[in-house]
């Protein structure tokens, strides 16, 4: 059987090139690999268009419907990661392209960083190490998270857990939750409720969907103001399942205690973006799944995937 083709048009910054997964796709495929992202539909095409088979890296590289159907020979696109939102799933359905992803090898990383920002906000760590490593000896109460109760919404392989975890600590855990079927919620502990209980409840509420034509704009002004005034809110999913303006109009109003954030709009975040100047915000850079672990765990997935969907498996496909 002849080595297949592989694409990689968007390695950049390089995580795919350095690791152990890339050389064990080497040694199996003849690859066309680029460190540098494609900034146009036109350049990603002048790189995928006679493609059998894509490893996509970033999700900044978008995959729609015109790009798609400019790649008559594209059978299989493996994303690395969870997310799905740059490719449009009905027309890879619709042109018989398979997509697959990773799912859960960044859930544990993916929870620690979640749990992390509920500390950062609750203890406000940044203020205080800032002032601290200033000379100042800053003093006042900050929150406890024992006894507390987070709302996880969504309860795929991150939002269980980041559940677990929060159990570990002490904190009572109520969710919400799209396909709660099948889910061990008894055994971790976890008490569902509807969604308007769980904004009203939550001392924390913790965002674990997935992007999609149903959950874009999911919280918004409405959802905010049921929340508690004390409440912590932490997104590790997708900026746009949040409205953005909404949410900085609750943080300088200080409708709520403060946020914890991974994700935005627009990423990378612009200069000088509204919630950069909030003192009640925890900010990371879409980088709460980067771990050395959760990494190459992720990556020769995405390798695997693409031989699952040659030999005619695909146990991962999303469309």
């Amino acid at each position: 059987m002849p080595r297949p083709t592989i694409v990689i048009p968007d390695d950049y910054p390089a995580v795919m090139g350095p690791s152990a997964a890339y050389r064990s796709l080497t040694g199996r495929a003849d690859v066309s690999y680029h460190d540098n992202l494609p900034v146009s539909a036109e350049m990603l095409l002048d790189r995928v268009r006679d493609a059998e088979y894509v490893i996509n890296i970033r999700s900044s590289v978008s995959f729609t419907a015109e790009v798609l159907a400019a790649c008559p020979r594209l059978k299989a696109l493996s994303l690395w990661g969870t997310g799905t939102d740059h490719v449009d799933l009905a027309a890879a359905a619709r042109l018989g392209v398979t997509v697959t992803n990773t799912p859960a090898v960044s859930a544990i990383a993916m929870a620690e960083h979640a749990l992390a920002l509920m500390l950062s906000v609750a203890r406000e760590i940044p203020r205080i190490d800032a002032k601290t490593k200033k000379g100042a000896w800053p003093r006042g109460f900050v929150t406890q998270l024992h006894g507390k109760t987070l709302g996880v919404i969504g309860l795929g392989a991150i939002g269980l857990q980041t559940a677990r975890i929060a159990r570990g600590i002490g904190m009572n855990v109520i969710a919400w939750t799209m396909h709660p079927d099948g889910k061990p919620l008894d055994e971790i502990g976890i008490r569902p409720v509807e969604l308007d209980k769980l904004y009203r409840e939550s001392d924390v509420v913790s965002l674990h969907l997935r992007q999609s034509s149903d959950t874009t704009g999911f919280i918004g002004k409405r959802e905010f103001e049921l929340m508690k005034p004390s409440a912590i809110f932490i997104n590790t999913a997708r900026g746009p399942i949040v409205d953005e303006a909404a949410l900085i109009d609750v943080l300088r109003s200080k409708s709520i205690r403060g946020a914890g954030l991974d994700v935005y709009d627009t990423e990378p975040l612009p200069e000088n973006h509204p919630l950069s100047a909030l003192p009640n915000v925890v900010m990371t850079p879409h980088s709460g799944g980067v771990t050395p672990e959760a990494l190459e765990a992720g990556l020769q997935l995405a390798v695997d995937n693409v031989f699952e969907a040659i030999a005619g498996n695909a146990p991962h496909r999303v469309a």
